[in-house]
């Protein structure tokens, strides 16, 4: 399964990748866009601030820059012969946009409010539990993969070290 180049397909799912060394590269870049999630969160918040605090301006901004780039690029790499079957696409294929322009918006309002740290722990929080949902019953055409113990155990050591995060200069404070 290829997810960006048809033919050589050298990158892939990082489930399906046999090389453990191109799955470290997919997780390397995951942890870089994860980086860019916190530089966007500041950046975009900093853009609306001097758009008169327009956090929907700053967020349609974001996206036409990005709409921009992606265009630019699909049309470098000639990959605009799959127009054609975009009518034919369940309506649920659709709105990953949609969660897009809800999560950069939100960003947007709550970085400055909360600091970009602690709002990035409950997009975490909500991102894990979604995506054990998601891979353990195979939402969305996902491929399953079932929750177990060490996922269960891994995801109460992620959230006794979050709240630690979270609350842990309140409770020292004390």
């Amino acid at each position: 399964y290829c997810i960006f180049e048809k033919a050589s397909c050298f990158f892939r799912a990082p489930f399906l990748v046999r090389n453990i060394h191109m799955q470290w590269i997919f997780l390397g870049m995951a942890f870089v866009a994860g980086t860019l999630l916190s530089t966007q969160a500041a950046v975009n918040s900093q853009l609306g601030k001097s758009l008169n605090g327009q956090p929907l301006m700053a967020a349609f901004v974001s996206f036409l820059v990005g709409t921009v780039l992606l265009f630019a690029i699909t049309l470098a790499k000639g990959q605009f012969g799959s127009i054609s079957a975009m009518p034919q696409q369940i309506w649920w294929k659709w709105t990953g946009g949609i969660m897009g322009a809800f999560l950069v918006c939100s960003s947007i309002i709550v970085a400055p409010k909360v600091g970009v740290a602690n709002m990035l722990l409950f997009i975490i929080i909500g991102q894990l539990l979604a995506g054990l949902l998601i891979d353990n019953y195979g939402f969305l055409g996902m491929p399953i993969k079932p929750i177990d113990l060490s996922k269960i155990l891994g995801l109460g050591i992620v959230m006794v070290g979050m709240m630690v995060f979270f609350f842990g200069n309140k409770v020292l404070k004390s």
